[in-house]
């Protein structure tokens, strides 16, 4: 159990995003062990790595913003929030992570929130995708239907980061370079309305599809 969790913060760390589509056995595995670890199991481990990461960050020059909280303790928030999954081992809060260079350090921040979410939508469709192809696989539906649900999603990433609605801030370092700031911010996403935000970006789509595919994409969705 606790070479799992260590794994899966591990890869956290590494920024490495999982989907059923991706995940071995030994990774659903490890998936729900996470589910069923208790909130003091999840908080030393997180606070273990993210004491480890914030060192390392403030070595190469990172710092936060003055009156924010303190680096380690926004790492672990983040840390804390990955590691929380549904019955369907769907990620509870989807999270993006982007970095972005300007002369002013509030446009640097700006444009980094914007690629973060353009990161959210990118794995919201993973994320979706991957529940669409494992009901292929459990024989949910077929694959017909589910190569048309999958298309809706992936074709509009752009709609998908304008249905984003507020985003939860988890972490928000800078670093100072000779000719401006660099900043890195990380969000995150309640898993509900990024379905949310999923389907309504693919309305337009799914519309054309009829009735019967709206109907496969809310039971997929838990809805």
């Amino acid at each position: 159990m606790k070479k799992g969790l260590l794994l899966v913060v591990i890869c956290l760390m590494a920024g490495t995003t999982f989907s059923y589509a991706q995940l071995t056995n030994e990774q659903i595995k490890e998936r729900k062990e996470l589910k069923k670890a208790s909130k003091k199991e999840l908080s030393e481990k997180a606070t273990k790595t993210s004491r480890k990461e914030a060192k390392k960050l403030a070595k190469e020059g990172w710092k936060v913003a003055p009156g924010a909280l303190p680096m380690e303790k926004q790492l672990d928030r983040s840390y804390l929030m990955q590691l929380e999954y549904d019955d369907d081992m769907f990620q509870k809060y989807i999270v993006g992570d982007a970095m972005s260079f300007g002369s002013v350090y509030d446009a640097a921040k700006l444009q980094a929130t914007e690629l973060a979410k353009q990161n959210l939508a990118g794995q919201i469709q993973t994320e979706i995708t991957a529940l669409i192809e494992n009901t292929v696989v459990n024989e949910q539906i077929g694959k017909d239907t589910a190569n048309s649900l999958s298309k809706s999603i992936m074709a509009n990433k752009n709609l998908i980061v304008q249905s984003i609605g507020r985003t939860i801030p988890l972490l928000e370092i800078y670093r100072e370079k000779p000719t401006g700031y660099e900043v890195r911010v990380c969000i995150a996403y309640n898993s509900k309305m990024a379905k949310a935000a999923a389907k309504k970006a693919a309305a337009d789509e799914l519309a054309k599809q009829g009735e019967e595919v709206q109907k496969k994409l809310d039971d997929i969705l838990g809805w």
